[in-house]
């Protein structure tokens, strides 16, 4: 009797388990791997993530593409997918702001000012590419600070999203590349290589939003994950990955600017 009834309560809660899909920028892979990790051990639902650029994620669900919600590396396709009214309006909010580095896997190539750059000391730059990716437009914004534009651009080669861009530079086929801080981190330190952590007075915040769209709105599995998103211990691994998290008021909103 004692084995029926474990059986019909595994059976029971398998019944209420359900599978999200979720459109993620790929800048933040690593971290919501672990958050989907986490959250899947506590809720029995499933996550099945897809990991690419958010301008090729905007124009899919625009076209119907049946996602549950999107994690996008910027906040404007979010905001213009609620004006579409794909989107839920009340569930937008900054999930992490990120973070530019300089970085090579050669461990003398990039130095703590950057000035390699100005140097030229290099083949290739990579990029993401600034029309479909928000990392690559801020990387753009960096050189143009820094009036490098014109003089780097024959060495840019462009990854059509911050992952490509990132392999570009692990494999070796560009000496270094404009990369999300959180792609090379461990341990909150700097894996391998050599890198310059990109001063954030040099480009535009990378304020990045998730949304619910009109698929997900009525699905309960992801009103649990937008709650576990938003929680304490989720800011915390966010964190742990480079990112910073914008504070809340006292509804739970975050005050980043929209």
């Amino acid at each position: 009797m004692k084995g029926l009834l474990a059986l019909a309560v595994i059976l029971a809660g398998s019944a209420r388990a359900d599978e999200l899909t979720v459109a993620v920028a790929s800048n933040f892979t690593a971290p919501m791997q672990e958050l989907a990790r986490q959250f899947e051990a506590r809720s029995g639902h499933k996550l099945k993530l897809s990991f690419g650029s958010s301008g090729k994620f905007f124009a899919q669900i625009s076209h119907g593409a049946p996602y549950h919600a999107f994690f996008s590396a910027d906040q404007a396709k979010p905001a213009k997918l609620v004006e579409l009214e794909l989107a839920d309006a009340s569930s937008r909010f900054t999930y992490a702001e990120g973070k530019l580095a300089l970085w090579s896997r050669k461990p003398e190539l990039v130095d703590a000012e950057g000035e390699v750059l100005k140097r030229g000391e290099f083949r290739k730059l990579a990029l993401a590419n600034p029309k479909l990716a928000p990392y690559g437009a801020a990387a753009v914004e960096v050189l143009q600070h820094l009036q490098l534009e014109e003089q780097t651009r024959a060495h840019w080669v462009h990854g059509e999203n911050i992952s490509q861009t990132y392999q570009f530079v692990a494999s070796g086929n560009a000496d270094l590349g404009m990369v999300a801080l959180s792609q090379i981190l461990e341990n909150r330190k700097v894996a391998e290589g050599s890198a310059w952590i990109v001063p954030a007075q040099l480009y535009n915040p990378i304020r990045q939003d998730a949304v619910v769209l009109k698929r997900g709105a009525n699905a309960p599995a992801l009103r649990e994950f937008w709650t576990y998103i938003q929680s304490a211990e989720a800011k915390e691994i966010i964190r742990a990955y480079g990112y910073s998290t914008p504070p809340q008021d006292g509804n739970g909103r975050d005050n980043a600017d929209r």
